[in-house]
């Protein structure tokens, strides 16, 4: 009896694990499918504003799970130095890691170029949900990233504290 029951229990962590696992890297992901207009956007110097960059072979997927599992790959002709010109700098940019099957998308290549000088960052939209920023990186090559990033008003609302004073008022329910 002690053998069975040993057996069962293994099988039920093997299928829980299983479970989670697809859960966790496939189920709550979605492509999202491109307009071919304003996909990528950078927040402009001048007037505080996003608007589109040209691009070509965009490819993202998102969850409805979390508003920080966005990610994005695409190409563009612009160069970080010309981008630098027009778009605002996003400096404390960290890439999230991506799902395995997400091949484009490889955060620790991103975050290595980024520390390099081979790309730069740029914010694409402050505050795209509250508390999180849509960040554009480029690099010398001309592939370009996207993904979502909790700002400094995030991390100190999510953890349970008032918003600092340079910061919106949170949304009802934030508190």
């Amino acid at each position: 009896m002690g053998k069975v029951l040993g057996v069962v229990i293994v099988a039920t962590a093997l299928v829980a694990g299983a479970a989670l696992y697809y859960l966790q890297i496939y189920a709550f992901y979605e492509e999202v499918p491109a307009t071919g207009t304003d996909d990528v956007q950078a927040t402009a110097r001048q007037t505080g504003m996003p608007e589109p960059i040209a691009y070509s072979d965009f490819r993202a997927i998102d969850a409805d799970s979390s508003p920080i599992r966005y990610r994005a790959c695409f190409t563009t002709d612009l160069t970080p130095g010309e981008m630098g010109k027009t778009y605002v700098p996003y400096p404390d940019a960290v890439p999230l890691e991506a799902p395995g099957w997400f091949e484009c998308f490889d955060a620790g290549a991103i975050g290595a170029a980024l520390e390099a000088g081979r790309a730069r960052a740029f914010l694409g939209e402050k505050h795209i949900e509250y508390g999180i920023d849509r960040v554009v990186a480029v690099t010398q090559g001309g592939r370009g990233y996207v993904w979502h990033q909790i700002n400094h008003c995030g991390e100190v609302v999510f953890d349970g504290r008032p918003a600092p004073a340079d910061c919106p008022e949170p949304p009802e329910g934030y508190r």
